[in-house]
């Protein structure tokens, strides 16, 4: 059974300096653990001599180790700095001046893999019922998986045809197309969804999970009782069962895990003979090299992905169908 997240408040005062930060800010419970896990690994780094002695140069040294000995990528390291930063400047109010000197790990920049058209069609005829309507919204709306099983009934607006992502990458929120064509099977899903509602509330079930700082304002604002029972926050895509929740122990229901949908959206295409490898996250790539290739202008492409820098957004014009300036092969010639 795991640990409640009530009852696990850390173990050295750095641990529970740490989980005080991190829960005062409301963070995901999956956060939560991976700052805790960097700051064991730094801790055990570091020894004997305890957190509060480290500074800067310790945290730079971790890092380039991370590097050049242990041969992390890119984004490890990334998330090891971010860690470590929360750690020590928020959590223990310790000024790490300048860490820019340390080693930083290759980030080597890879081709996206893209679906044609052809292709996006070939793979939602293998899939059906809720892994074709996700795979179709994931490909349509953009989303990342993360984005997509965690999106909750108020964040689709069927009339204006608009999809909200709510604290993306980054902690943004941003407004993606809705395409029309899943409207009606929108319409379906939320009838069912009614039922599903209904039936949990009859049976007692506890509320869906918000975050812990937003349930307390909604409550605090004169919105009494459970709020993850209230009809606009329940899960788009809901776990067929209840599962227990670690951070609280109450058995409830959960969104779908993104396992299920990677699974089926693998399946689905070694059905379609598609010879690449596909993921929900191809889908989104697709998304934003179709809307380039039709035209749509490379910020708008950004905004709809939720990108922070152009040159992100810019890594798909390397796959468009025409890159360039319609530049065609010698071999065509």
């Amino acid at each position: 059974m795991p640990t409640l997240a009530a009852e696990d408040l850390g173990g050295p005062e750095w641990e529970q300096a740490l989980v005080l930060a991190i829960r005062k800010r409301g963070f995901l419970w999956r956060t939560e653990r991976t700052y805790r896990d960097w700051g064991l690994r730094f801790a055990a780094f570091i020894a004997p001599r305890g957190m509060r002695t480290a500074a800067g140069p310790e945290v730079a040294a971790f890092l380039t180790d991370l590097a050049v000995k242990r041969r992390c990528s890119a984004s490890t390291q990334k998330q090891a700095l971010n860690s470590l930063v929360f750690l020590m400047q928020e959590a223990l109010k310790i000024d790490l001046g300048d860490i820019s000197h340390f080693k930083r790990a290759s980030a080597p920049r890879r081709v996206p893999v893209v679906l044609t058209r052809e292709e996006c069609r070939r793979l939602f005829e293998r899939l059906s019922d809720t892994p074709r309507l996700m795979s179709m919204l994931a490909y349509g709306a953009g989303l990342r998986v993360t984005e997509l099983i965690r999106l909750r009934v108020q964040d689709i607006d069927l009339d204006r045809h608009t999809v909200t992502v709510r604290a993306g990458k980054g902690d943004k929120d941003r407004v993606t197309p809705l395409p029309e064509r899943l409207i009606d099977p929108l319409r379906n899903q939320f009838e069912r969804l009614r039922v599903l509602h209904r039936k949990d509330i009859d049976a007692g079930v506890p509320g869906v999970w918000i975050p812990e700082g937003l349930e307390r304002k909604l409550r605090g604002g004169g919105e009494a009782g459970d709020a993850g029972r209230q009809w606009l926050w329940q899960w788009m895509f809901p776990s067929r069962e209840l599962v227990l929740d670690p951070q609280t122990g109450l058995k409830r229901r959960h969104h779908v895990l993104d396992s299920t949908i990677q699974k089926a959206v693998k399946a689905a295409a070694e059905q379609a003979g598609i010879n690449k490898r596909v993921t929900p996250h191809v889908l989104r790539h697709s998304f934003a090299t179709h809307l380039l290739e039709a035209g749509t202008d490379i910020r708008t492409v950004q905004d709809l992905l939720g990108h922070e820098k152009l040159e992100t957004t810019q890594i798909y014009t390397h796959v468009m169908q025409k890159p360039g300036l319609g530049v065609r092969s010698p071999l065509d010639l």
